[in-house]
């Protein structure tokens, strides 16, 4: 009996295995070895031909600590990211509850809003081009009917990365309002009855069940802003290139232009990772504190 009930253990644990064994390979090949292999990059120096890499230590993080060039990109993508996240998740709850309300042509107007997500970041960035460009651009065009001097909204410090957020928005707003509408139609109609024979408003329904109710919803939306947020470089690429004097330069592309641009994959690799560190942060705050609070646990 105790043979049968050993042989019954290994075989569940062998069945185990091998369901988990298919995510095991692709998460060790995609995600646990290039960052170990990234890790290991960044504690040596830049290879050359007359000069070997050499083992460096933290050197390459303090040289990226000592560089101003860094920490004018770090204020850029906080500003980005403090920006783009809280209005994106704003515009699209917005969105999803009026496309959810009883509207004619709901179709129309969920198609409307969720058309800029499809559209390639190369060719949303193009697109935004026409609105951008001094003299010719949609904005300088309608701010000449006003007497408005002409703007090089893309070629300004003061207005690059303002640009940038823009568009990023309009891209992502639409995508995220696809998961508050799906979830706004998981709750119950039976709680906005009760709500009415309550004598209870609109607004309140709105803020007492279902904001409440989207929590989970929304604490998705946000850690993937977040991530969002760091790894733009399709827009920056056709736009402005970081510039100008790295006024719209944020961590991805610094990071491209440091490993493909001045060959410097050293110190591309320690920015990598100070990144993952700080998104392997925000996923143990995510999974420990707000995620039990969210489903109130």
């Amino acid at each position: 009996m105790a043979k049968h009930i050993d042989a019954e253990k290994r075989r569940q644990a062998i069945y185990g295995w091998l369901l988990l064994s298919p995510a095991a390979v692709l998460l060790t090949t995609f995600a646990f070895y290039p960052t170990m292999a990234t890790l290991w990059s960044s504690l040596f120096s830049r290879g050359t031909r007359r000069r070997p890499t050499e083992w460096v230590g933290g050197e390459n993080y303090a040289d990226l600590f000592a560089d101003p060039t860094f920490w004018l990109v770090v204020k850029n993508n906080l500003l980005y990211a403090g920006i783009t996240i809280p209005v994106s998740i704003f515009i699209a709850l917005s969105m999803a509850l009026w496309a959810n309300s009883k509207l004619p042509a709901k179709g129309f107007l969920r198609t409307a809003y969720f058309t800029p997500t499809v559209l390639p970041m190369i060719a949303a960035a193009n697109l935004w081009l026409f609105f951008y460009t001094p003299g010719l651009g949609v904005l300088d065009q309608i701010g000449g009917l006003f007497g408005l001097p002409t703007v090089n909204w893309l070629g300004q410090p003061e207005t690059a990365l303002w640009a940038i957020i823009i568009v990023t928005i309009w891209k992502e707003a639409g995508f995220f309002m696809i998961f508050y509408l799906a979830a706004l139609q998981t709750i119950p109609a039976d709680l906005k009855e009760a709500a009415d024979i309550e004598g209870a408003s609109r607004w309140t329904y709105t803020r007492r069940i279902v904001l409440p109710l989207l929590m989970p919803t929304t604490l998705f939306i946000a850690v993937n802003a977040l991530i969002n947020s760091v790894k733009l470089i399709d827009h920056l690429f056709i736009l402005t290139k970081g510039g100008p004097n790295d006024a719209s330069k944020l961590i991805l592309y610094y990071i491209y232009e440091m490993a493909f641009a001045f060959f410097d994959a050293p110190h591309a690799a320690a920015m990598t990772m100070m990144v993952l560190l700080v998104l392997g942060i925000v996923a143990a705050f995510q999974f420990t504190v707000l995620d039990r609070r969210t489903h109130y646990q």
